[in-house]
């Protein structure tokens, strides 16, 4: 199934999609995270407790997960992406964070702050935790997956360079979407051999499969759930492919007015345009 956190009537809400249209469900659990922890994704009942539907061309996509406790993002997992950036090879994962007030949702604008002209696209694949735990095993990890989403971890490139530390060009509000949905395992497959592709104003910038990933799912479980519990809602964005734009000769940023897409089989398309932040 696909599940999807919206606003529709002046309210948040959330539901199934069904076709063209979303079924809401807030009445049975007050939101996605909610139903995540209450393991209420796997009990086929949600649908008999069928609320009001909405056609998704009037709905107002918000973040799938507007209020995750970890957003855990995982640096240069794709071998291309690696070696374009001039990298050293790791034996663990590179691990930054990104915050909940950062996000955006599918066709709401992604914000180039008034202090960068450096805003990068950067394509990935988010894992969201259904059962928590902690030093959970590799083998075992995706039983702890409550589904799949896109995910355009927005890059401010000079803020991130400014120190050894990505933090600050990773959180400017507004610049890392989520969504459009949440797909369950069992419509999404293993991953592996899923396409994920990034689209700026229709060229594909990156593309790869979910296969090139450095370190695989299980392992980034394992490894994220040894330094910290994992929590039912916890979000893991787990890398971008090669092709990012400040690599490019010459470089490329996205600017007002841009329409940037990203798309992995199984799961859709998250699109965004453009904007420039307003003035204070």
């Amino acid at each position: 199934m696909r599940y999807v956190t919206f606003s529709a009537d002046g309210r948040t809400r959330w539901g199934w999609v069904d076709g063209d249209r979303v079924r809401a469900l807030d009445h049975l659990h007050p939101s996605l995270k909610a139903a995540i922890e209450a393991g209420a994704l796997a009990a086929d009942p949600l649908r008999s407790g069928d609320g009001a539907a909405f056609a998704l061309t009037d709905i107002t996509f918000l973040p799938l997960i507007p209020d995750p406790g970890k957003i855990l993002c995982i640096g240069l997992n794709y071998e291309d992406h690696r070696r374009e950036t001039g990298r050293a090879v790791v034996s663990n994962p590179t691990i930054f964070t990104r915050f909940a007030d950062s996000q955006t949702g599918h066709l709401s604008a992604i914000l180039r702050p008034r202090e960068s002209a450096m805003l990068d696209y950067e394509g990935e694949l988010a894992i969201v935790i259904g059962k928590g735990g902690r030093r959970i095993p590799a083998a075992t990890a995706l039983d702890h997956v409550a589904g799949y989403s896109c995910y355009n971890d927005g890059s401010v490139r000079d803020w991130q360079a400014h120190t050894i530390q990505f933090t600050p060009g990773k959180n400017f509000p507004g610049t890392g979407a989520f969504g459009p949905w949440l797909v369950t395992p069992d419509m999404f497959g293993p991953p592996g051999g899923q396409t994920i592709q990034t689209r700026l104003n229709g060229t594909v910038m990156q593309r790869a499969t979910l296969a090139d990933m450095i370190f695989p799912i299980g392992r980034l479980i394992e490894y994220c759930s040894t330094f910290t519990p994992l929590a039912p809602g916890d979000v893991i964005v787990t890398g971008t492919p090669g092709g990012v734009g400040v690599k490019r000769n010459p470089q490329i940023f996205m600017q007002p007015g841009d329409r940037v897409e990203v798309e992995i089989d199984g799961i859709g398309v998250l699109a965004n345009a453009i904007a420039q932040e307003g003035a204070e």
